[in-house]
């Protein structure tokens, strides 16, 4: 079985696989950011199981691509700030020190099709920062922001926690603050003509994803 899935649960689901292998659930994985995945089944690309965030997976559902009903919320995701390994932590506690951080850093990453990509470009907006970071800004088309940091080629990098978290080399300072942050819902739901047995996998996946993995891989449960 095929699953398309956002790079958000990337860490969490390579970590739960080798268990649920050994219990003869096999399938294989294709991460993207989101925008991506809905680009590339608006392009005719099917699956058996989607992992997107939950506006992609009503997106879908609504067109019939997906199955009614077979929605299952699976975790909560928050944008974060990462260095590398070893450096200074900045102070991020308050939208103000974000924001004296942005400034005072000498270069960022964020990316440009991601779900915490697109709410940080609009937030830079919004904190009026646009002009002042454009310089020293390196706006990646997709991937892992963090590895720009791990290489020493940003100071800073910005991206859902958990994928910050995928990546060696590099200490997340932790979320940004409550002011300056989103909730993305991950959410999972079957294609049309998923193969007979996803509807196991689906649930068996969900029921790994215990709030200890969870947490562990950078994301929250969805009752948090």
């Amino acid at each position: 079985m095929r699953i398309l899935s956002t790079l958000g649960v990337a860490v969490l689901l390579r970590r739960l696989m080798p268990v649920l292998e050994q219990e003869g659930l096999h399938a294989s994985f294709s991460f993207d950011p989101t925008a991506r995945i809905l680009q590339r089944i608006g392009e005719g690309e099917r699956a058996d199981v989607a992992i997107l965030t939950d506006a992609g997976i009503k997106e879908l559902t609504a067109k019939g691509i997906l199955v009614a009903g077979t929605r299952r919320d699976l975790v909560h995701s928050f944008v974060g700030l990462a260095v590398r390994k070893g450096e200074a932590h900045p102070r991020i506690g308050t939208v103000e020190e974000l924001r004296a951080t942005l400034l005072a850093a000498p270069s960022i990453a964020w990316s440009r099709a991601g779900a915490s990509g697109i709410f940080f470009s609009l937030l830079v907006e919004r904190l009026g920062l646009a002009e002042a970071l454009a310089p020293k800004a390196t706006i990646i088309p997709a991937g892992f922001t963090a590895e720009l940091a791990a290489r020493g080629e940003v100071a800073i990098a910005i991206q859902q926690v958990s994928e910050l978290l995928a990546v060696d080399g590099i200490e997340v300072v932790g979320k940004l603050p409550e002011g300056a942050n989103t909730c993305a819902v991950f959410s999972a739901a079957l294609f049309t003509d998923a193969a007979p047995g996803a509807a196991a996998l689906l649930d068996r996946i969900a029921s790994a994803m215990t709030p200890e993995a969870v947490r562990k891989a950078g994301l929250e449960p969805p009752s948090s």
